[in-house]
């Protein structure tokens, strides 16, 4: 009897639903912390003494240091375990989260929020290729579900519990509330989780070939390519694009470096990133379906607080509030979508996605000054129910045909797609939204009934951050702008300049809508020239349908066929 079947009694099953909770703490916390920090930015800058362009980098800096990270999980994972590297990923994300909540300058703070970002980036990829290597193959569905759950839940909460923390205590307290809940998954992981033997003697054999070729110039080229790109993306609104010769040397560096990385892992002997995964089709096709759908979903995650916030003067809890009804639709939808992907073709639950979507979309396209909460409820159910749709099927199928050992590597490019996808819907939203305000400011303006010669003047005296931000002394703002001679034939009109300023905000608002309508257009069209049709059941590849298959008839005795994490 070899090693491997004696050793194999003596570690008792574990339920499969244990196993998805323990390694749900640390996406979570991951994807929550990509937006609870937003809502706080005011206090801190306050408390720091930063500028306001200097505060993005609390955010900027946490998501290039995550995004670095993705594409790297199944090489890390091939050298040093997938479990390593789950447990590694959450201490030095809860380490940062700790040394965030401490830092008493802009610097200390942007530093640890790297920290944060380089452990938290490995978090859900390495989720999501365990729990497709622990749901047998007629329960992928379910799985994908629950991973649904936490990806696209986190950053819907993570304001509201940001709002509530900030306004209740302060602000360290959004760092250091990720300690219990690490050190929890910490100790579940290391309880409950143990990689499948099948899959860690694959990686041993790849980790020694790429021991003897390491990829040093693939890293590099990677980390200045996607540091690059990521910046140009998180940054490139706020810098009015190409008007600044910083986004223009960042998105050269980005071309030249990301064309070289693609040639480098083409040819490489053992490539850092498995780029020839994307010759599967249906892994092409989801993982580019997925990247417009996180477009869709970031950029109006965006849009939306910002118009309860800023127009209908909500505080940032009660912004978040009154939004959750589309992530109560994807929690309430998620768990039957994975239930219905084993029942009903693939493609059909994809399309009625997208078609919800879009529906939803159009109806949020007509928002106005006169828009209320109870407006909002259904269209942002019905795009709930669209995420849940588009979410569960395409993260189960994109995976479907790839081997065991290679679904981290397979899974940690869909999560960086997905992530470069939503930074691209932010930074298309906020253009059009920036856009749009400052040219149908002086149209608004008078439709508010100021007189046209005034009207026409004022944009020219004002920048689109300063148009946007309507609340607060928006009418003391403006006048200050203005040339001293005619600031008293401004200050009567005041009612209505900013009367005309918040019709213009909501318009713009509603023309950044469109977007989601044009984005989910374009999914369907690539869902249907690219992705597959799809039988009703799903496999992770054939050597994974004959070990579940095994497992559920309980032939575990032989070593290739061992349940993955029982």
């Amino acid at each position: 009897m070899s090693l491997l079947t004696r050793e194999t009694p003596e570690r008792p099953p574990v339920n499969k639903w244990v196993v998805a909770l323990s390694i749900a703490f640390g996406s979570l916390m991951a994807t929550i912390d990509s937006s609870i920090v937003n809502v706080a930015l005011p206090v801190i800058r306050g408390e720091l003494g930063a500028t306001i362009q200097e505060m993005t980098w609390v955010s900027t800096a946490y998501m290039v240091a995550m995004v670095l990270v993705m594409p790297l999980t199944g090489f890390l994972g091939s050298f040093f375990g997938q479990k390593r590297i789950y447990l590694a990923s959450l201490v030095l994300f809860v380490v940062g989260s700790a040394l965030c909540g401490t830092a008493s300058s802009l610097p200390a703070l942007v530093f640890f929020r790297v920290l944060q970002g380089l452990g938290g980036g490995a978090l859900q990829p390495t989720q999501q290729a365990i729990l497709r290597q622990t749901f047998p193959p007629r329960e992928q569905g379910m799985a994908m579900a629950m991973f649904a759950m936490v990806v696209m839940i986190g950053p819907a909460i993570g304001p509201v519990l940001g709002g509530l923390i900030t306004d209740n205590y302060s602000w360290p307290w959004i760092f250091y509330i990720n300690l219990p809940v690490g050190v929890l998954g910490i100790y579940l992981t290391l309880r409950n989780v143990h990689e499948p033997e099948d899959v860690r003697v694959a990686n041993r054999a790849r980790a020694e070939v790429q021991r003897k070729n390491l990829d040093w110039a693939g890293i590099a080229l990677m980390t200045v390519g996607v540091a690059a790109l990521q910046f140009f993306f998180e940054e490139g609104a706020g810098e009015d694009w190409f008007q600044s010769r910083t986004i223009v040397i960042t998105a050269f560096v980005a071309a030249v470096a990301i064309a070289a990385f693609v040639i480098r892992e083409l040819t490489a002997k053992a490539p850092v990133v498995d780029l020839r995964l994307f010759k599967e089709p249906t892994f092409a096709a989801g993982t580019i379906v997925g990247a417009i759908m996180f477009a869709m979903l970031m950029g109006s995650m965006f849009l939306l607080p910002v118009f309860t916030q800023e127009v209908l003067r909500f505080s940032a809890t009660t912004s978040g509030i009154m939004l959750l009804p589309r992530t109560l639709a994807m929690m309430v939808a998620s768990p039957i979508v994975g239930r219905l992907y084993n029942r009903v073709p693939p493609a059909a639950i994809v399309a009625t996605g997208v078609v919800l979507f879009v529906i939803g979309s159009w109806d949020l396209s007509h928002i106005t000054l006169a828009t209320g909460t109870t407006t909002l409820i259904v269209p942002l159910a019905i795009t709930g129910v669209g995420f849940a749709c588009l979410f569960v099927p395409l993260t189960t199928a994109a995976l479907t045909h790839i081997e065991r050992h290679r679904l981290t590597d397979a899974a940690g490019l869909n999560a960086f797609f997905r992530q470069i996808g939503g930074s691209i819907g932010l930074a298309i939203a906020g253009t059009v939204f920036g856009s749009s305000i400052i040219s149908g400011l002086a149209p608004a303006l008078v439709n508010a009934g100021v007189p046209a010669e005034i009207a026409n003047q004022i944009p020219q005296h004002v920048s689109q951050g300063e148009v946007t931000s309507v609340g607060g002394n928006l009418g003391g703002d403006l006048v200050s702008r203005l040339p001293e001679a005619v600031r008293p034939v401004i200050e009567p009109l005041l009612p209505a300049i900013i009367n005309g300023v918040h019709e213009a905000f909501s318009t713009a608002i509603a023309n950044a809508m469109w977007f989601g309508v044009a984005a989910g257009f374009a999914a369907a069209l690539i869902i249907i020239v690219l992705l597959p049709e799809l039988p009703l059941r799903q496999h992770v590849g054939e050597a994974a349908d004959a070990q579940g298959e095994a497992a559920d008839a309980g032939e575990a005795d032989v070593p290739a066929q061992i349940p993955a994490f029982d």
